[in-house]
This record gives C-alpha cells, sequence and structure tokens, in this order.
C-alpha cells in the first residue's frame, strides 16, 4: 500500500501547449491518502483515463510529478510501481483454468505453494468462485471473466494500490450491485489503495471513500459521497451528482436576500456584493411543492413515478425544475407553487460555491 501525491501534475497531447483547453489533464496537487478507496468520477473525455495511466505509468505526465510514499516515480515503469490493474474488458487466460488464473501472479513472483493456495482460497471465496475454480476459463460469460480478473488484480498483498479502469462496464446490469458490494467488502478486508475509474455515479459513490469529480480534464471536486450532495464545490458536480441534479436559478444578491425575478429568498448567510454571475442552487430533495401563491411560481410538465418517490419535472421562466415528492404525496392540480428549504441552499458565484457569513 502506498500514499501517493501528485505534485503539479498536468498533461498534454500536444506538443507546446499554450492555453488550458490544450490540455487533456489541468493541473492538480492532491495526496491519495493511503488505503483509501478513491473514484474518478465524470463524463467520457474528461480527463479520467489520462490520470489513471499517468497513476499506473502507462503514460509520463508532461508536467509534474507522481510520488509513492515520497518517492518520486514520474519515470518509473508499471512493474515497478507494483501496482495491479484491472482493465474495462477482461484480461484472463482461457487455456488455464480459474485457480490457475488467480495463482499466476503470485507463482510469477516466487511466493510459496502452501501462500498460494490460501491466498487463492480466500480470494476464491471473497469474489464467488469456489465452484468453478477447476473450470478453463475459455467458454465462461463475461460476468464470470472479469470476477476472474478482479481477483488476479487483488490477490497480490504487497501491492501499492490497485486500478480500476470501467470494470464493470461489461457486467449485466443484475450482477454489478453484487460486484460493487464484493468490491468495497474486499476494500475493507485488504486495506489496499483503490482507485476506480466510472462515468456512472452510483458506481462511484457506493464504492469509493472520496470522489474525484472531473470535466474538461479538470478536478472540480474532492470529497466524500456526502460532501459532493451536500456542498457541491462547483455547479457541475451538483448537477452531474444526483438523480436528478442540483437545480439552478439566476438571482439578484443582497446580503443576505436573494432575489428570483418578483419574489425575495432570505438566506441563512450574507454574502458579499459582487458583478460576476450568481445562481441558487438546491437539490431536488429540498425543493417542496405547494399552493401558496406567496411562494414561487411554476407550471408543472410532468410528474414521474419511479417507484420510492416522485419527480415533478416543472418549469419556471421556461427553465427546467426537478422536485421530488414522496411516493405517497398527491400532486394537485393547485400546487403550482415551491418553496426551498432556505438551510439547504447554496450559493454559487461565476459557478463556484461561495460562503456566506452566517446570520445570528
Amino acid at each position: 500500500m502506498a500514499k501517493i501525491t501528485l505534485s503539479n501534475l498536468a498533461h498534454s497531447y500536444i506538443e507546446n501547449p499554450t492555453k488550458p483547453e490544450d490540455y487533456a489533464l489541468r493541473k492538480i496537487d492532491h495526496e491519495w491518502t493511503n488505503g483509501e478507496a478513491y473514484a474518478l468520477l465524470g463524463p467520457s473525455g474528461c480527463g479520467k483515463s489520462t490520470l489513471l495511466n499517468i497513476i499506473s505509468g502507462i503514460l509520463t505526465p508532461s508536467e509534474g510529478k507522481i510520488l509513492f510514499d515520497e518517492k518520486d516515480v514520474t519515470t518509473e515503469t508499471t512493474a515497478n510501481r507494483n501496482i495491479a490493474q484491472v482493465f474495462q474488458f477482461p484480461v484472463v487466460y482461457d487455456t488455464m483454468t480459474v485457480k490457475e488464473n488467480l495463482e499466476f501472479p503470485l507463482k510469477n513472483r516466487g511466493a510459496s505453494k502452501e501462500y498460494i493456495e490460501k491466498r487463492v482460497a480466500s480470494i476464491a471465496k471473497s469474489i464467488q468462485v469456489e465452484d468453478i475454480l477447476n473450470k478453463k476459463a475459455r467458454g465462461l460469460t463475461a460476468d464470470a471473466k472479469q470476477k476472474i480478473s478482479l481477483g488476479r488484480g487483488m490477490v497480490r498483498e504487497d501491492v501499492n494500490a490497485i486500478l480500476f479502469d470501467e470494470p464493470l462496464t461489461v457486467i449485466d446490469p443484475h450482477m454489478k450491485w453484487e460486484l460493487r458490494t464484493q468490491l468495497k467488502t474486499l476494500h475493507k478486508e485488504l486495506g489496499h489503495t483503490m482507485i476506480f475509474v466510472t462515468h456512472d455515479q452510483t458506481e462511484a459513490l457506493t464504492f469509493a471513500d472520496k470522489v474525484v469529480v472531473m470535466n474538461v480534464g479538470c478536478v472540480l471536486q474532492i470529497g466524500t459521497p456526502e460532501e459532493l450532495f451536500k456542498k457541491p464545490a462547483h455547479t457541475f458536480v451538483g448537477y452531474f451528482i444526483g438523480s436528478p441534479g442540483m437545480n439552478f436559478f439566476d438571482v439578484e444578491l443582497e446580503g443576505n436576500i436573494a432575489k428570483l425575478d418578483d419574489k425575495q429568498i432570505e438566506l441563512n448567510y450574507s454574502y458579499e456584493k459582487t458583478s460576476k454571475k450568481i445562481e441558487l442552487g438546491i437539490r431536488p430533495e429540498f425543493v417542496t411543492l405547494t399552493n401558496n401563491s406567496n411562494d414561487i411560481k411554476i407550471e408543472i410538465d410532468r410528474v414521474e413515478d419511479v417507484a420510492h418517490h416522485k419527480i415533478v419535472r416543472a418549469l419556471l421562466n421556461g427553465k427546467k425544475v426537478n422536485i421530488i415528492v414522496p411516493e405517497d404525496e398527491k400532486v394537485t392540480e393547485d400546487m403550482t407553487y415551491i418553496s426551498l428549504e432556505k438551510d439547504k441552499i447554496n450559493i454559487y458565484v461565476d459557478s463556484w460555491l461561495v460562503e456566506g457569513e452566517k446570520i445570528s
């Protein structure tokens, strides 16, 4: 296991980058705590794989350094970094049995027969392949093969980190939850530093201690799932995390009063005056439908029943608004207003979260 430090790290696939847009990965300084589970989350092309490839040694960054336990490994090979990798598509040896696949990394490093037997038995139990240990990998389902890949990546106890590059993409939907749960359990058991790349927020929030949210080469926020939900550092994080994501309204701000069209919303915090773009952000969970004409007027477009709750899709001056309503609450025709939970409101200036001064 290792503490991984990213120091002034950046990467461009262009020889002489001159502007931020030239970078696939914009400058990042961060320390990945030894033994924690991280998820790199963001849309396709946001820089997740570039960052993972730099950590693994597949790619040498054009700027900055990467350190494992304070040792500079920026130019070290993948093998010298002592890491394990699990890729999007299962990589197994078809001519070997499941057991032989799991044994291979240990035999390759000269581990004793007794240790190999014990370790393989433990991993096979964890990933639930005990009943197929003696079967050839050829002919197994993609789910089973990816389990073998996961097991082979985790069978070594001496690795500095285990890197997962969208390992559940080829897994059937009904198996994904089970494998995510197994991965989380294995992380607790093994204590390895794990980094998991995904574009699926459910995977990221289920698996990780800390989630790294990325977009257009930028790391916008690194935080716990709770921090990302309650206090998104950037409007993209608020929009990307949640189902549906955070609502945003353009407002004017004076002290602790946010003006939304003709309505004044009293806030719990006072903010400095600015000429920059100001947005009020609030999760759909904290917006309440009402029939009170003193509240904010909306126009309901449709109501979607999604099992445990309803999602009300509405418009506020032509802009989309989402409201989450309890499953057993009836949405009536006169409920065309909304109120906002004051203590759940966030204020953003030029897309970044700002903290105000608490009103006593």
